[in-house]
């Protein structure tokens, strides 16, 4: 499975951190940025290319963190194909279920709200994590049909 990356300054030290984890696991991992720690950088520029790829190659995910991962998401699911979820803590079962009952391609990370474990935990689960089919399908060709 080929992973995708994408971030902005308040995720960049989170992001290579997990692009770190990523790649000793055995993963293929390519990060669309950013390259460097710029504070006058934007989300979207690194996000849309991420959405866009993962929309395009099926069996693919990303994940893109930011300060909250809430703009990384908002932005991820504008592409169509695309549906992100956002975690900033608590429970990993939302993780979970994002992808056992929503089928889950893009995870948006919250940096300023979880720490290095607890993203590597809620990143290992998520690409861990099946979905489910079933009545759950039927869903999803209703959000793919908007």
């Amino acid at each position: 499975m080929k992973i995708y990356l994408a971030g902005d300054h308040a995720g960049f030290a989170l992001k290579e951190e997990i692009r770190q984890h990523l790649m000793g696991r055995g993963f293929s991992v390519q990060d669309f940025g950013p390259a460097s720690l710029d504070p006058d950088d934007d989300y979207p520029d690194f996000v849309v290319p991420l959405a866009k790829k993962v929309a395009e190659e099926k069996k693919s995910r990303g994940v893109v963190i930011g300060g909250s991962g809430q703009g990384e998401a908002m932005v991820a699911n504008k592409v169509k194909g695309i549906r992100a979820v956002v975690y900033y803590g608590g429970s990993l079962d939302i993780v979970r279920l994002s992808c056992q009952h929503n089928d889950a391609n893009v995870l948006a990370l919250g940096a300023r709200f979880i720490t290095k474990e607890e993203a590597i935990d809620a990143v290992t689960l998520w690409l861990e994590t099946e979905f489910e089919g079933g009545r759950h399908e039927r869903r999803l060709k209703k959000i793919e049909a908007i």
